[in-house]
């Protein structure tokens, strides 16, 4: 008998629906849901591969001990008792500080991560904590806590509203949106362009995106923010600085005013390869435009300056009056979120020991990890968890992180698969397949271009001896607290709910403000794991049923009850009710923003002409596992190097051949594919590649390994948010 299960998509951002049909037990088929209130049947070619995952023998589902050097199946007692004696032994030596902690992209699509993760490392007492942010979208945070005061008040493009939408350095047709929640990006650029509006990419690469738009303009990598800065100071020259209600809000004017005064379309023509006619050009239309929204993503903010970029884009939102209004950015309201208070936002509580980095929202940037591990002295790591990340594939420097990680006392990984990076550690436990747990998007609702909720079941029962990845943390965090191996971990996942629950009661602006917290506790749905904090958040979130003050309102026994998700509405204005500095004002003026700018200044003077290296995304690839799908990497080679035709030929490489591409951090050879879709002076290979290293066991992926970008990319970070600078690398590249 065939039964149909309806989830989301959760192996990007989009939030996709799926059908799952179900025969026997065995997932005979996924389709994209067409009654999905959001996605409405769209799906990329990855949703349909969820069964391929599931199905993979090279996915682990028993725990690995390491033994003289090789890997044996363990039972999880077992497993647990090797990490008990041995982390314990390691912090009764060494203190707290000597374990660190790395967090790949994976958790913030998982309930257990977004939920758990935090009590462990709480519960751990270390300030080595790192993930996949710094080498991603901390300048975004970091800059949306400096306007707004809380780093995930993020404005979106109101796709569905705008007339005009600029984008820079975003490929969201092959990315499916990053930083903007929407499924099926192609239709939705399609509509502005139907409604008559226009769209515009700036990026070093015809992507398919720049393909698709009305206009391309190339950009040398690394300049975004000071072709960003050369709109504010045509706005400002020209007239047009028109900011609407929110000049009432804003604080600092003045300062960007007289800021961008350096930074005219002339003067940074040459840097950023932008002429200064285009530039005003694309000012009118900007300002003119009835609606219009200025979205900048990875390959702005994955700079020396990309917290200067991040701050630009919504500083030229706010002066053409376009944040917080329909079809311009605006805010969504997710769910789950709960009252802030307002209290600003700020960094470098702590710095990292070797290099002085100061910490971003908790953590220290990956870009550093291996310095922590070699560096001798007091807080040495000699310890690393790592949950559902591939450092060795993702962080920048990539050769040295590899040899750091051989050199740790102890190493525990929580993931699908015996990688790069995992393949250092003393003892792998397996994650469950996404089909066998629920699944609830708390990250992406809140950068959702439409307000929705959905919540997913799991599709299929648990497999047999496997534990849930919330399990397997709380089990952790037993260990860190020095509970028994063996303890009960149900009261460790009472104080996790308790912990919620103790928040909303004493949060005065909560609907449950003042009441009895075992009450609350008693009434929440769910059972034991992460469906408990979900039921309690959606409850006392902006549409919750507030438990019994509103009836109608959203549960997690009305999300059961609507399998296609509830569709709660288009985007709002926000401001200035949401905001959450001190003095309820949007600082347009940070003082480390401005002191930055003279950095980027010096950009002017620092073209050398020399070749940049950047990335790519592909549509069957999101995360390195993915390689080890044979559907998804079929087909001709992707990891090239992608060469415009002129420097080609001034370097000697001809299409098909090999190059060696060279920097400061490493070298590697990999297959030249000659395009005029490229920027000259730009060279463009994919990132997530590099599967020919020993101890790795992912057999498909193996068969095509391709090469690690980030052997050649150095741990260069911008030092307001701790970001690497993965976009813009000078390179030599040479014939092989």
């Amino acid at each position: 008998m065939t039964t149909i299960v309806y989830r989301t998509c959760p192996l990007c951002e989009a939030t996709c629906g799926l059908a799952v049909e179900i025969d026997d037990g065995q997932v005979r088929r996924i389709r994209g849901d067409r009654d999905d209130v959001f996605s409405h049947g769209f799906l990329c070619p990855k949703g349909s591969t969820l069964q391929h995952l599931h199905n993979d023998p090279d996915r682990l589902r028993t725990p690995l001990i390491k033994r003289n050097g090789r890997f044996v199946e363990a039972t999880w007692d077992e497993a647990f008792d090797v990490i008990a004696n041995r982390l314990r032994s390691i912090l009764d030596e060494h203190g707290h500080y000597s374990v660190g902690v790395y967090l790949g992209n994976p958790n913030v699509h998982n309930m257990s991560g977004v939920i758990y993760n935090r009590a462990f490392i709480k519960t751990l007492g270390s300030k080595n904590v790192y993930t996949a942010s710094t080498i991603d979208q901390m300048p975004k945070h970091v800059s949306s806590g400096l306007l707004f005061g809380h780093p995930d008040l993020i404005p979106v493009p109101d796709l569905d509203r705008t007339d005009y939408l600029l984008i820079l350095g975003a490929n969201p047709l092959v990315s499916n949106g990053s930083l903007a929640t929407a499924p099926d990006w192609p239709g939705r650029l399609d509509t502005i362009r139907r409604r008559g509006g226009k769209v515009v990419v700036v990026d070093p690469r015809q992507t398919k995106t720049a393909a698709a738009a009305d206009e391309h303009l190339f950009i040398r990598p690394g300049t975004d923010a000071l072709w960003l800065f050369a709109i504010v100071q045509v706005l400002w020259e020209q007239d047009l600085v028109r900011p609407r209600r929110l000049l009432d809000h804003l604080d600092g004017l003045d300062e960007v005013a007289a800021a961008c005064a350096a930074f005219s379309p002339e003067r940074v023509a040459d840097a950023t390869g932008i002429d200064p006619e285009t530039t005003r050009r694309m000012v009118i239309e900007l300002a003119g435009a009835d609606t219009a929204a200025v979205y900048g993503r990875f390959g702005t903010q994955t700079t020396e300056y990309g917290t200067l970029a991040a701050w630009l884009v919504d500083v030229v939102n706010i002066l053409t009056g376009n944040l917080d209004e329909p079809g311009g950015a605006m805010f969504s309201r997710p769910a789950t979120e709960q009252p802030r208070p307002r209290r600003g936002f700020r960094t470098g509580r702590w710095a990292s020991r070797v290099h002085g980095f100061p910490e971003v929202r908790g953590e220290l940037p990956v870009a550093t990890l291996a310095d922590e591990i070699e560096t001798d002295g007091e807080g040495q790591i000699r310890v690393l968890v790592t949950i559902a990340g591939n450092p060795v594939l993702s962080a920048p420097d990539a050769g040295r992180l590899d040899r750091a990680l051989g050199s740790l006392e102890f190493m525990v990984s929580i993931d699908l698969y015996r990688n790069e990076t995992t393949r250092h550690a003393d003892v792998i436990l397996p994650a469950p397949s996404p089909l066998n747990r629920a699944h609830y998007d708390f990250a992406f609702t809140g950068l959702s271009v439409h307000n929705v909720a959905n919540y997913s079941p799991p599709v299929l029962p648990p497999e047999e001896g496997m534990l849930d990845e919330w399990e397997i943390l709380l089990r952790l965090t037993a260990i860190a607290a020095g509970m028994p191996v063996d303890a009960d971990i149900g009261p460790l996942d009472d104080m996790v709910l308790a912990t919620v629950v103790n928040a909303a009661v004493s949060n005065d602006r909560s609907p449950v403000h003042g009441r009895d917290p075992a009450e609350i506790m008693a009434a929440t749905d769910g059972g034991r794991g992460p469906e408990r904090v979900l039921d309690m958040l959606l409850r006392t979130g902006p549409y919750g049923d507030g438990y019994g003050t509103e009836p109608d309102g959203l549960s997690l026994a009305m999300l059961r009850r609507n399998p296609h998700g509830v569709d709660l509405g288009a985007l709002e204005p926000r401001l200035p009710d949401t905001l959450c500095t001190p003095n309820g004002r949007i600082d347009l003026a940070p003082a480390s923003i401005m002191a930055d700018i003279p950095r980027l200044e010096a950009l002017l003077a620092d073209h050398d002409g020399g070749v940049r290296l950047i990335g790519r995304r592909d549509l069957r690839s999101n995360n390195s596992w993915m390689h080890n799908l044979e559907v998804l990497v079929r087909g001709k080679e992707r990891c090239t190097l992608l060469v415009h035709p002129g420097d080609a030929e001034r370097l000697g490489l001809v299409d098909g051949g090999e190059a060696v591409v060279t920097s400061d951090a490493g070298e590697i050879t990999v297959p030249v594919v000659i395009t005029d879709g490229i920027m000259p002076g730009v060279v463009s290979l994919p990132h997530g590649w590099g599967h020919d290293l020993e101890g790795v066991g992912m057999q498909v992926a193996a068969r095509r390994p391709g090469v690690n970008v980030n052997t050649v990319t150095p741990g260069t970070v911008d030092p307001l948010s701790g970001n690497a600078a993965l976009s813009g690398v000078p390179v030599e590249v040479r014939p092989a």
